[in-house]
């Protein structure tokens, strides 16, 4: 349909130094998950704070990490929970969409870790998974859990800035994962894992969902994971199992392939750098941290407004 688009190179910017990798221990989501492999460390959720360190999280093993701009490893958290997108908040806050236990907050002083919202209703969720803020602050997070084209009932979720009363934007996904705004905030692209595709969730004024579609397709590997977007609203998108992170302009063009220089398990993606041209991908098959050099900055993170 499109030739292929030109390869951009990339090169590894920091590694889970050997004493924060795990070995001869069990995790319910590694036997799972992984299908029991040895899973050393599971990188997921990039996110930079207001000085400029690089917040990740490590899914198995309830861990999150802080990544100074030299790139060094320092342990804030670990508790008993599957850490799996995070995002920080203009206040400092730091949110956890945890798959066992639902949305946490992070102290990042004390490393206390403590729920902020653990259930739709009396209902408790399938497995949260990302997060990302708009510009008014509101809240929006993916529940994938286990679903699929077998059991497609994901859901979108915002959690309302002004009142904080959880609404369900779209329910019926086989598999939502990463998302983010579009420039304008009235629609939310969001990682359809299962179903190998981006689809674009247009809102109303009232904030509710309508014309929703599949906006951009992609085939093999195990599907789209991560999701970023940039200042002139082209998509970056992390295909895991397939070690790339695809760039689509706004149009849904391919404009680039970025290449993983390490394993296949290109799992998330954050733009940051002084100029915010740096493209920071976890890669979580060999646990370390991507970097590619891109032309166009990425959208001001919610953190940094």
């Amino acid at each position: 349909m499109f030739a292929p688009p030109p390869d951009i190179r990339t090169e590894v910017f920091a590694r889970v130094p050997d004493r924060f990798r795990v070995t001869r221990r069990k995790s319910r989501w590694v036997e799972v998950q992984r299908g029991g492999a040895p899973t050393a460390s599971f990188l997921e959720g990039p996110s930079f704070d207001k000085a400029g360190n690089l917040y990740v999280v490590d899914v198995p093993w309830g861990r999150i990490f802080k990544v100074s701009p030299a790139g060094e490893f320092a342990l804030v958290a670990e508790y008993d929970g599957e850490p799996n997108g995070l995002k920080i908040h203009r206040d400092g806050r730091i949110f956890i969409a945890d798959y066992r236990h639902g949305i946490m907050l992070l102290d990042p002083g004390s490393g206390a870790v403590s729920p902020f919202l653990d259930r739709a209703e009396l209902d408790r969720f399938k497995g949260v998974n990302d997060l990302v803020f708009a510009a008014n602050g509101d809240l929006y997070f993916t529940d994938q859990g286990l679903t699929g084209l077998h059991d497609p009932t994901g859901r979108l979720y915002r959690v309302n800035a002004k009142d904080s009363r959880l609404e369900t934007v779209l329910d019926g996904i086989p598999s939502p994962n990463g998302l983010v705004l579009n420039l304008d905030d009235n629609a939310v692209f969001v990682n359809v894992t299962r179903d190998n595709a981006v689809w674009r969730v247009p809102m109303m004024s009232n904030g509710k969902a309508f014309k929703v579609g599949a906006f951009i397709r992609l085939s093999g590997g195990g599907g789209p994971d991560g999701l970023a977007i940039d200042e002139a609203g082209n998509l970056a998108v992390a295909h895991l199992g397939l070690g790339t992170v695809w760039l689509f302009n706004a149009m849904g063009e391919p404009i680039g392939r970025i290449r993983s220089c390490a394993g296949l398990l290109t799992t998330n993606v954050a733009y940051g750098g002084a100029d915010r041209k740096t493209l920071f991908i976890t890669e979580s098959e060999s646990g370390q941290i991507l970097i590619a050099k891109l032309d166009v900055p990425g959208r001001r993170m919610f953190s940094h407004s």
